[in-house]
């Protein structure tokens, strides 16, 4: 906790006059440099303490026009441990030649970010803010995807309900401190990174369910219930909630990314399910977009506008849920192909035939097949799969209707693959078989060898181009050299590729990032997307640019502007 030991220090360089209230702006594009990156990216600067660099950052002096009390003040500070690259961490001036964004946004050092800690734990309770490092670093960091930034939060503030998130908010606002929502952090594009430091708000004690209506398959929840959690509590009552991501994933986080997962072929995405949602906003206000009917058009749809937001437009603590009714029966299919080209043909054979009991179809190459046989969990390792690619097929409906799906896949896929297909004959075994999808990307990261960062990615295409792309991915992965493997949400023309690779090798790091580039640049020209279900983050910035042109991220940035004018909501992503 050596992180609460810094107000009383920081107080005592208040005491002597020093470096509190100092603006310190950067002359240039850039944005600031994180601590170890080469100085010669950052051109030119000046400040109201000018600084000499030393082997860290910033520098250690300062020479201060205030005269010799103030120089005493600052050089009580570093007496007591804090340099000045501590203490006044500047932000970058932006100018990036847009009408839509403020020609500069400034925002608070590190010494108010942590006054305004302060003044948050003391309003909603010391217990409820956390300065530990390794709290910091399991917030800041994602294991999941190279997307990460070096600057880490000040702090982590858990609230408990939305007037302890508008109070966050307010306290911010005033202060002009970054605010970066957390969910589960299982979202893979750097989603919760935070490049300019601030205060990370974790939703975990958000997780009530607050109220419940089965008669009209609707129910109201906090950000932080997990889906998983919220179906089971509901199952007595014959519905669910029918997105299926990580099975770690919160409520929350499914709406900042507008999440799919497997059941997306069959229902949708998150912004089909959601039917209003109480946001805070940046500057602590309070909204709720709409009310609970399945249908409105009532005003503007406020609802669709924060879904897929990731969070840089509000702090979404209520959400109002569709649900859907449990299907009489489900069965699960799996069916091997000789090759990938093969498999995705079937697949695109399958969405058109018109099966109407297809609730999901999913594809696993044979790196994926291999891994579950070596690394699997134990009841997937109980049976020995055929390390070539397979297709994952899940049905719903009657169980006579699943019967006649089931014959007319076999005779589907037969003209594609000489296998016989694998159909569960027993619950226990639909449960087996769908679990080594389910754990597919887990067990990845369990094997991952140390050194090595795993290089997680998706596009969706139109589904006349699946097999096409999805072919070209797995040649161009194969020339590598390294682990690489194809995994996806075939049914609705979604995939990805996960690649495991040694960061301190710059040839090996450029090479997978031209071979994502040259992925996502070939979606775009058949008319796909560079992000199915992932979002954008700090990771898909540029391709969001190729996609949707600077006339569309205009007028983005005009909405974040109104809603956002300091830009301190989960700032740096999606765009700048």
């Amino acid at each position: 906790m050596s992180g609460l030991r810094v107000i009383p220090e920081l107080r005592r360089g208040l005491h002597f006059g020093g470096t509190s209230g100092r603006r310190v702006t950067l002359q240039t594009r850039q944005r600031i440099r994180p601590s170890g990156q080469p100085r010669s990216s950052f051109r030119s600067y000046s400040a109201t303490a000018s600084s000499t660099p030393n082997g860290r950052g910033w520098g250690r002096s300062a020479f201060i026009a205030s005269g010799a009390l103030g120089l005493l003040g600052f050089g009580a500070g570093v007496i007591f441990g804090k340099r000045y690259h501590d203490l006044m961490q500047p932000k970058a001036e932006w100018d990036l030649k847009t009408p839509n964004i403020p020609r500069a946004i400034t925002y608070a050092n590190r010494f108010e970010m942590l006054h305004a800690a302060e003044e948050i734990a003391r309003l909603i309770g010391q217990d409820c803010v956390s300065y530990d490092s390794d709290v910091l670093e399991h917030h800041g960091h994602s294991d999941w995807s190279t997307s990460n930034s070096s600057e880490r939060a000040v702090a982590v503030v858990y609230p408990r309900t939305t007037e302890d998130v508008s109070t966050i908010a307010r306290i911010c606002s005033k202060r002009k401190v970054p605010m970066i929502p957390f969910g589960a952090g299982s979202s893979v594009e750097g989603n919760f990174s935070q490049p300019y430091s601030g205060i990370c708000i974790d939703f975990t004690n958000m997780d009530k369910v607050i109220s419940f209506h089965p008669e009209d398959m609707d129910v109201v929840v906090q950000p932080g219930v997990n889906w998983v959690d919220l179906n089971t509590k509901i199952a007595h009552t014959n519905l669910f909630a029918p997105m299926d991501p990580s099975p770690t994933a919160t409520v929350g986080g499914m709406v900042s990314t507008n999440c799919s997962g497997t059941n997306a072929f069959r229902y949708g995405t998150m912004k089909d399910w959601v039917l209003n949602l109480t946001v805070v906003l940046p500057d602590g206000q309070v909204v709720k977009t709409r009310r609970r009917p399945r249908k409105t058009s009532a005003g503007y749809n406020l609802t669709s506008l924060f879904v897929g937001a990731e969070g840089t437009l509000g702090m979404v603590t209520e959400i109002t849920l569709k649900l859907a009714p449990v299907p009489q029966d489900t069965s699960v299919a799996v069916i091997p192909f000789p090759n990938i080209n093969d498999a995705a043909a079937a697949a695109t054979s399958l969405i058109r035939s018109g099966i109407s009991g297809l609730a999901a179809l999913e594809i696993m190459d044979d790196a994926q097949m291999a891994i579950l046989n070596k690394h699997g969990s134990a009841t997937v390792r109980q049976r020995r799969w055929d390390e070539k690619p397979t297709l994952f097929i899940k049905f719903s409906g009657t169980t006579e209707a699943i019967k006649s799906d089931i014959s007319r896949v076999s005779s589907l896929v037969a003209p594609f693959s000489a296998h016989q297909p694998i159909f569960a004959r027993s619950k226990k075994e639909e449960s087996d078989l769908w679990a080594a999808r389910k754990e597919a990307l887990f067990t990845m990261v369990n094997i991952r060898p140390e050194g090595t960062e795993m290089w997680s990615t998706d596009v969706a295409v139109p589904i006349s181009r699946l097999a096409e792309i999805i072919t070209w991915s797995k040649e161009e992965c194969s020339k590598l050299g390294i682990f690489a493997s194809v995994i996806g949400h075939v049914g609705d023309g979604n995939f990805h590729v996960a690649m495991m690779y040694d960061p301190k090798n710059a040839g090996q790091k450029e090479a997978v990032g031209k071979t994502v580039k040259e992925m996502m640049r070939r979606a775009l020209e058949m008319e796909g997307t560079v992000s199915g279900e992932h979002a954008i983050g700090i990771g898909k910035k540029g391709s969001l640019r190729d996609e949707l042109g600077v006339e569309t991220i205009g007028l983005m940035r005009a909405l974040k502007k109104a809603v956002d004018p300091d830009w301190i909501m989960n700032p740096g992503k999606v765009f700048d």
